[in-house]
This record gives C-alpha cells, structure tokens and sequence, in this order.
C-alpha cells in the first residue's frame, strides 16, 4: 500500500471511532476529516516552533571566564547544570543537543573551574599520601637507642588532685 492508501484508511478508522463516542453535525463533518488527516500527515515532523528557536546569546558569547550563560533564557551563573535541570527540565545531553553544541561544550565558568581545582590541590586531593618515614629500631623494647634506660612515665593530675 501507498502512503496515501495508508492515510485514508487511518483516517477513516479515526473518525469512525470519534464519531462511535460523540455527536458531530453533517456539516462538520469535512471538517473533521481533513483535520484528522492533515494531522497524520504531519506527524513525525518536527514542530515549527522546535525549528526557529534563537538563542538568548551567540554560543562564542556563551562562555565568559567569570560566568556561563544559558542559551535558552540568558542566565549567568558559574554552573549551569542545575539551571537547566531545574528551569528548563533538561539535562547535559538534551540541552547540547538541542543547541548543537559540541560534547565538550563547558557548563561551568573557566574561572570558578580553576578556582575549584586549587583549593582542592591545596587540600591535598588527587595526590597519593607520602608514606611517613620511620626510623629503624634498635635493641630491645626496654632501651633507647642511645643504651640509656628509657624515661619514667609520668601519669597526669586532674585538676581536682592538683594542689593548690
């Protein structure tokens, strides 16, 4: 079968289950058909609206050191992962897609980026831990390494037993 067939049978088989459930004048009738049919003549193709989306700024303005600013609305902020999940209901992949925007497109400010890496280089993170150095022992449990016995241990006072 053709496109077309295909069409007017769909079509026919709509509107004889529209007609099943409701009241439709004889008048209206045309009328519902040609609408029922340009809808399935439509369908599978994109919405205009989808089509001439405009973004709020170019995308080489989109990307500033201090802040990013998001293509659908114009907002700037340093991240705009939570953004366009909360406002727009997009994640990552939806909103690079829909703008055409490369994989590696970033989300996050250049500058919050490496303010980010440094205080956590300063706290040590990504680094392995150095292994503490410790010095070999010598002689029994009981001596020092010098030969001398080793010194008394002396128990603390709290300061109620102290004297005054």
């Amino acid at each position: 079968m053709d496109r077309q067939s295909v069409n007017r049978l769909l079509t026919a088989k709509i509107v004889e289950s529209y007609l099943r459930h409701q009241i439709v004048g004889a008048s209206e009738l045309p009328a519902l058909i040609s609408s029922v049919n340009r809808g399935l003549s439509e369908a599978g193709w994109p919405s205009p609206s989808e089509e001439l989306r405009t973004p709020a700024v170019s995308v080489r303005q989109s990307v500033r050191h201090d802040y990013v600013v998001c293509l659908d609305c114009g907002y700037r902020g340093k991240t705009l992962r939570r953004h366009i999940a909360t406002r727009h209901g997009l994640n990552r992949d939806d909103y690079l897609k829909r703008w055409g925007l490369k994989a590696d497109h970033p989300l996050t400010a250049p500058g919050y980026s490496e303010q980010r890496s440094a205080l956590a280089k300063e706290l040590g993170f990504g680094r392995k831990p150095s292994k503490p150095t410790r010095r070999p022992r010598t002689g029994s449990a009981s001596k020092s390494a010098d030969g001398a016995a080793p010194r008394p241990t002396r128990k603390r006072q709290s300061p109620s037993q102290a004297a005054p």
